[in-house]
């Protein structure tokens, strides 16, 4: 086994070596995905559009739920709904499989030449793939409803790099795990259902008594979620401070979890 480089640069030069083999990999997941089906990708598209209908019903319609904007509009509850949902989502989608990452390749595994740290950057590649395709869902309502969205959206690229880097972090330290601990697929199953009622996907940050707001904001997610909301659709320029506060969280987590996946890696052919 190559002696691994846990370097922060490390990161970035892994996957410009080998960009090919990511993007060929990620095309193969996202196929393996819809294999068989009848309308294959077109469900990628589906599924969003099928999912804001029925948390706008259930939401705007069965629990009234309002967004405390002085607005009744269930189109607008909707979309604000989803632009949070994307962004958990995403997260969500790479913590879930990341347990399994390296357990399910053992024939990349046992190749000392692979690199294995790409995984990740494969599970995040699919993830984003899905994220685009319900973006693309969240734009045409929006367009439909509400006319061009404000300039603002010009932004997103740079709020949600924080939080790909963030995913990126914790896939790296979920797959090592998951890898010698096989219990960490049902755990981070469990732990990612939990995180989703405490992130501001459902509710405003301001729906909570001020003393507990404080507790939400230590969520890394509420920062990348609500950076979304003020860029995709209230028009506001994301707050200095939390964006800074939200790289420096996403480059530490991704370099730690990288750092630990590197150290932990030379086990990995015995375990799997």
């Amino acid at each position: 086994m190559h002696n691994a480089s846990v370097m922060p640069m490390e990161m970035v030069r892994s996957l410009l070596r080998n960009r090919a083999l990511a993007g060929a990999l990620i095309r193969r997941e996202v196929a393996g995905r819809y294999q068989g089906s009848m309308i294959g990708r077109v469900w990628a598209f589906f599924n969003p559009v099928f999912m804001l209908a029925i948390y706008t019903f259930v939401f705007s319609v069965v629990f009234k739920a309002r967004w405390n904007v002085g607005s009744d509009s269930k189109t607008e509850f909707a979309l604000v709904l989803f632009a949070g949902l994307m962004v958990f989502n995403l997260f969500a989608e790479c913590v879930v499989r990341a347990p399994s990452i390296v357990v399910t390749n053992p024939n990349y595994v046992k190749r000392v030449v692979f690199p294995l740290e790409i995984l990740s950057y494969v599970t995040l590649g699919a993830a984003l793939f899905h994220w685009a395709m319900s973006f693309l869902v969240w734009l045409a309502f929006y367009v439909i409803f509400f006319g061009i969205p404000p300039l603002t959206s010009l932004l997103l690229p740079f709020v949600m790099l924080p939080l790909l880097m963030l995913a990126l972090g914790v896939s790296w330290f979920l797959s090592s795990l998951g890898a010698y601990l096989r219990d960490m697929i049902q755990i981070t199953s469990l732990a990612t259902s939990t995180l989703m009622f405490i992130s501001p996907v459902f509710f405003p940050v301001s729906a909570l008594p001020e003393e507990y707001r404080p507790v939400l904001y230590l969520n890394p997610l509420t920062h990348s979620i609500e950076q979304v909301r003020d860029v995709l659709f209230w028009g506001k320029i994301p707050n200095l401070e939390s964006l800074v506060m939200s790289y420096l969280i996403g480059c530490v987590v991704a370099w730690l979890g990288f750092a630990w996946f590197q150290k932990t890696r030379e086990g990995f052919a015995d375990v799997v």
